[in-house]
């Protein structure tokens, strides 16, 4: 009999597509940042800002709806599915961004950005659909498997950014992630399985979810994981911000910026493949722990060397290619182990963690960008005091013992795994 999960009659879809499309969809959230920032200058000289820090509000913009929206997403997901939540998050998101694209001044074009990101928070969902079905190690292996896949769109956004302001107006790059959104929702649409069992689906109560809340905010690694990815998420949102800038003012080469972004980025891709084939062998804290120890060592190094002014357009790309790399071996592992406790109320696990990651790491990435004076210390110190934070967070989380083993005991896979290829 054919698996009551898949999308069609179709054959259902197997593990290396499942794997692409959660790639594709969280890509939704990257190409709507990282496609743009070659236009960051262009769009503040066609909207008249006198100041152009303010052009790094078109991302913050959006983040801040990113993390606003994570929070009514999830929920809706453990009451009505994942499939249809993701489905309309999608329209909404390829709406929003045309009228991005038509806004006519920089406070309209602020306000569509943050519905744009409104409507991308919906992306969460694929997080509570990989904790539909998979836990511990193997969860993480898939989200590391995703996370390539994400990352590989900082490596090339920037110089696809680029490339569409040569051939046509800053405005298309904004009809162009309408574009994409309308594709990954004809996938989805068409091979999604929906993943949450409808016994497992909750009513939309208070008391459901102020429980649900104080289960993710009650618990100790949930949430003190949550803020260590927090911090680490500012960091690189900072990085993001003020990158155009840095290359323009600090090196007086704004042309490279496509090129060194996508370098700096492709060595976060390159840990993110090596912590997919080994997690499940050494260990999610070993690895993630390893990293966070050398991301402070790293970005300490870069604060010397920015603050005794021997920074170089060299030294910048090099120790920004191993900060990100750091983060490659971090970042999914700390948020497969917050999701880890939660999974009985995963789409609200979610929302709240990504509510919590997405705003604060905007709120974080902000502070450091308005601290641009046309060098690259205030990214630097930046970066290390968000290292120095997230330990703290991770030392609570694990009670002041770094490299403790993963208690073993959980199924390595969920009960629903065999919905994605096989029929019953």
């Amino acid at each position: 009999m054919q698996s009551e999960f898949s999308a069609s009659e179709s054959k259902p879809i197997g593990f290396r597509e499942f794997v692409a499309l959660a790639a594709a969809l969280m890509a939704t959230q990257a190409i709507a940042v990282d496609t743009m920032l070659p236009a960051l200058p262009t769009i503040g000289a066609a909207l008249h800002l006198l100041n152009e820090n303010r052009s790094q509000w078109i991302v913050t913009a959006y983040l801040v709806g990113v993390g606003c929206g994570q929070l009514f997403w999830g929920q809706f997901s453990d009451r009505y599915g994942r499939r249809p939540v993701l489905l309309i998050g999608l329209a909404v998101y390829a709406v929003a961004a045309v009228l991005t694209g038509l806004s006519t001044s920089f406070a309209t074009l602020l306000a569509w950005r943050c519905a744009h990101g409104l409507a991308a928070a919906s992306m969460v969902v694929s997080r509570s659909v990989i904790r539909d079905l998979y836990s511990g190690r193997h969860m993480a292996r898939v989200m590391s498997l995703t996370f390539i896949v994400f990352l590989m769109v900082p490596v090339l956004a920037p110089s696809l950014g680029q490339m569409i302001l040569w051939l046509a107006p800053w405005r298309s790059i904004f009809l162009i992630f309408g574009a994409f959104a309308a594709a990954v929702f004809l996938w989805v649409l068409l091979r999604l399985p929906e993943t949450l069992h409808p016994e497992y689906r909750l009513t939309l109560t208070r008391d459901h979810i102020v429980h649900a809340a104080a289960l993710v905010l009650g618990n100790r690694t949930s949430l003190c994981y949550t803020l260590a990815v927090t911090v680490l998420f500012g960091s690189i949102l900072a990085y993001v911000g003020m990158v155009q800038q840095i290359f323009e003012y600090a090196f007086h080469r704004p042309g490279l910026m496509p090129v060194m972004f996508a370098l700096c980025a492709a060595s976060m891709g390159v840990t993110a493949f090596l912590n997919s084939r080994i997690v499940e062998r050494v260990g999610m804290r070993i690895i993630s722990h390893l990293g966070l120890l050398a991301f402070i060592t790293i970005t300490g190094l870069h604060v010397v060397i920015a603050g005794l002014g021997l920074e170089r357009l060299w030294t910048f790309v090099l120790l920004q290619s191993a900060t990100l790399a750091c983060i490659g071996l971090t970042a999914s592992n700390f948020g497969a182990m917050a999701m880890e406790p939660v999974g009985s109320v995963a789409g609200i696990g979610a929302s709240l963690q990504g509510f919590i990651s997405t705003f604060g790491g905007a709120v974080v990435g902000a502070l450091i960008g308005r601290r641009f004076n046309g060098a690259t210390l205030p990214l630097a110190t930046g970066a290390f005091v968000c290292g120095l934070s997230s330990l703290l967070f991770v030392l609570l989380a694990e009670q002041w013992r770094l490299f403790r083993p993963h208690h073993a005991g959980a199924p390595a896979v969920a009960v629903h795994r065999p919905s994605l290829g096989s029929s019953r």
